[in-house]
């Protein structure tokens, strides 16, 4: 069964220097290549900063746009993971091992089987 992990955190609570940056940045590098060789990562990537969102809504038959995320929040989406795991215990706790899961969370949801 696939799940997301979606990794939130505060942007302006990131890495305050190069060095905290740097580690971070191996932390996410040996997660990944662990997720990699057990044969659970389907997909991941991180996202550019919250500000370079455009939000799209149609209303009316009119499409508003609108830069900027949908909803002011303490915490953004920064990246995800997509694993393929035997059930949910097994992805939290992959998602237990998301370096952002130290400062901020991460949202663990089955993907929808239609087929």
């Amino acid at each position: 069964m696939k799940y997301i992990c979606l990794i939130y955190g505060a942007e302006a609570a990131g890495p305050q220097s190069a060095e905290e940056g740097e580690a971070l940045g191996k932390a996410y590098w040996a997660y990944t290549e662990e997720l990699q060789s057990a044969g659970k990562m389907v997909a991941g990537e991180a996202l550019e900063a919250v500000a370079t969102a455009t939000t799209v809504r149609v209303r009316e038959g009119e499409t508003l746009t609108t830069d900027g995320p949908f909803a002011e929040t303490k915490e953004q989406l920064g990246g995800f993971y997509l694993v393929d795991c035997d059930d949910l215990d097994e992805a939290l706790a992959w998602a237990a091992k998301i370096p952002g899961a130290l400062t901020g969370s991460i949202e663990v949801r089955p993907i929808m089987n239609v087929m």
